[in-house]
This record gives C-alpha cells, sequence and structure tokens, in this order.
C-alpha cells in the first residue's frame, strides 16, 4: 500500500519561557538541569524528572513538583533525586550518568516506564525502569534487540538513544497485540573503535540516524514487565529529510494519540557534528513533529517541512550546548497541552501545544 506523507502537521508550539533552572550551589546541578520526563504521581500531582548535571558530566535524574498558576506551569519545588548512576553498566571510566530521561505511564501494566541512556563503558545505550509513584525506580535493564536476520546487524553493537514507548498496547508486524518503542540508533562507531568506521544494516544507504519501531509481544510483558527489555521486529520509521533536520532526528515526548493518529514530537539537528561523545556545540536542535498512522505506527502519513519550535530565545541559544531546542515530556493541565524542553543543555522551557484545526 503506498501512502503519500504530507508536509504540514496541524500543531504549532508557543514558547512560554523558563520552567526550571539550576540552583545556585547545588552540587547536582553544577552542570544544569535539562531535557525532563514527567508524570502525574497516584494523588494526581505533576512532577518534572529532570536530568541534573554534577561537576564532571554525571548526571542524575531528579524529581520536582510543577507549580500551576493560572493553568500553566509556572515553577518548580525539587524534592530531591530519584535515580542516580549506581549500576556498573551506568558507569565508565571517565563518564558516568543516567540521562535524558523520558517516562510513559501505561494504564494496562499499572506502570511508569522510563526509558533513560545509561553512559556506560561502551558510550550510550538505553535502558528501561518502572515505577507506580514516579519516586521509587526499579531497574529493569539495558534494552535487548532481538537479532533480525533480514537486516543483516546486531543492534545491540551500536549507541542507541531517544527511547520512548507508547502508552497503549498496539498491533504489532504479525497481527498480535504488542507493547513498541522507538528508538534511534547511531550507526558510526568511531567513538568506540576509533576512526570513522561506518556499518549500516541491510537494505540501509543512508548513515544519517532516523527513528525506528520496535516490539514486545503484549502476552509476555503482561506476564514478566521484565520483557520490555527484550525488543523485536525493528523496522526503520523515518529518517532526516528537511533542512532543520539534515543531521539527525530523534523522539521527543511519548507519542500522543490524537484524532488524526499518533501525533509525535520529534528533534532535528543541522549543522556540523564533531566526532565522539564531547559536547557538540556547532550544531541546531530544532522542534518538529509527525503524525504516524493509527494502526501501524512504523507508517509517518505527515510530518512538518519547517521547525514548530527553533532555538530563537536567548536562554535557548546560550548554555552549555548553545542552540538547542529539546523536547522531551507532554503533560495536559486543565485541557491544554504543554510540552516541556531542554534549553541549550542547561535549563528547562515549557511551550503550549495548539491544534491549528477548527474545533
Amino acid at each position: 500500500m503506498t501512502h503519500t506523507v504530507t508536509t504540514s502537521v496541524p500543531f504549532r508550539l508557543t514558547r512560554l519561557g523558563v520552567l526550571m533552572s539550576a540552583e545556585p550551589g547545588a552540587e547536582f546541578e553544577a552542570g544544569g538541569v535539562l531535557n525532563p520526563a514527567s508524570g502525574r504521581s497516584p494523588d494526581g500531582r505533576l512532577w518534572l524528572l529532570p536530568r541534573m548535571v554534577a561537576a564532571g558530566n554525571v548526571s542524575r535524574v531528579g524529581i520536582a513538583e510543577i507549580l500551576v498558576q493560572a493553568g500553566r506551569p509556572a515553577g518548580v519545588r525539587r524534592d530531591g533525586i530519584v535515580l542516580a548512576p549506581d549500576a556498573g553498566w551506568e558507569r565508565s571510566h571517565d563518564h558516568a550518568g543516567v540521562e535524558d530521561p523520558r517516562t510513559t505511564w501505561i494504564a494496562s501494566l499499572g506502570v511508569h516506564v522510563m526509558s533513560y541512556v545509561a553512559f556506560g563503558p561502551l558510550g550510550p545505550r538505553p535502558a528501561l525502569a518502572v515505577s507506580d509513584d514516579l519516586r521509587t525506580w526499579r531497574r529493569l535493564g539495558p534494552v535487548h534487540f532481538e537479532y533480525q536476520p533480514d537486516l543483516d546487524a546486531d543492534l545491540n553493537l551500536f549507541p542507541n538513544k531517544d527511547v520512548v514507548y507508547f502508552p497503549e498496547a498496539i498491533r504489532g508486524p504479525d497481527g498480535q497485540s504488542a507493547y513498541a518503542m522507538l528508538h534511534r540508533p547511531l550507526w558510526d562507531l568511531g567513538a568506540i573503535l576509533g576512526g570513522s568506521d561506518v556499518f549500516l544494516p541491510a537494505g540501509l544507504d543512508d548513515p544519517r540516524p532516523g527513528i525506528w519501531i520496535s516490539y514486545t509481544p503484549a502476552d509476555e510483558v503482561r506476564a514478566d514487565v521484565r520483557a520490555l527489555t527484550h525488543v523485536r521486529s525493528h523496522r526503520l520509521v523515518a529518517l532526516p529529510e528537511y533542512g532543520y533536520e539534515a543531521l539527525r532526528i530523534g523522539a521527543g515526548p511519548p507519542p500522543l494519540r490524537v484524532g488524526e493518529g499518533w501525533l509525535l514530537i520529534h528533534h532535528g539537528v543541522s549543522g556540523t557534528l564533531a566526532p565522539g561523545w564531547g559536547l557538540q556545540r556547532d550544531v541546531r536542535y530544532s522542534a518538529g513533529a509527525m503524525l504516524l498512522d493509527p494502526d501501524d505506527p512504523g507508517i509517518v502519513l505527515a510530518r512538518s517541512s519547517s521547525p514548530l519550535l527553533e532555538p530563537l530565545a536567548s536562554e535557548e541559544r546560550h548554555g552549555a550546548v548553545p542552540n538547542v531546542v529539546f523536547p522531551t515530556a507532554i503533560e495536559e493541565i486543565d485541557g491544554q497541552r504543554f510540552v516541556f524542553y531542554g534549553m541549550a543543555d542547561s535549563r528547562i522551557g515549557v511551550a503550549r501545544l495548539d491544534s491549528m484545526e477548527a474545533p
């Protein structure tokens, strides 16, 4: 079946300003607060789970209550740390971190699923944890990608980031119910092996990192939630296409079910990438959007040819990594949706998400 992809998505983002900045003198925030997850606790309160960066580029996941005034996020109340790089596979000899968390409340499982980047001996790897209250997290471990012969590649060999889960079970490629995640493999192994070696899966001729989808059968997860860490049926969803995403794209907040399908806010990167895992200072991160097919979210129905939000405000242009808008969380308050995003790898901003279609 042929699917026509349109170049506009009927949503817009309007920046509202800075929600959270590093607290002066706070040990764990010396390098900034950024790229948060979010969720509601059982009592209905709304929480932000920011990445907090300490000296030495050591990242932890904190927790802060979102304070609401006049129906919009207006500030935060810090309440500690909920995840630190305590596991051996979250630490290397010169780096440590549990980075860039995303959380999805999966009602059918009764848990929040946190995906995060474990920065271990071989660079960034996706890992999962679960919680029923956003405060106490149980590690499920690193994600394992089942070998798929038609790809002629072991996805476990490659660094991977930007993992987000769909909030409900969907139909898998075999027609059975499955829990699905989006992710973003990196095919350049130069940071690990040295040099500039790129190894592409069979059938892929574009080395730029894009968004993929993988699945776990729902019956396996309901029997044991740890099955979420074993994924299969890997498929490419989208590659960079437009100028603002010329270098790479990656998923932002968990997909949101809307009338047209699944709304995915994503980030696109343009500019020039430096080799390795160090800070990137010559790139530009902007936020775009895609609509994924409601029945098969591996299919893109529409995507934005220009950014919904780009780094124009001073707080987005100046910081640890300049010119960064990096969306990672989305929540609804009194019927209005808000997107939370990292600003220049230093602060957390908030933007209002609106539909441009008439009610």
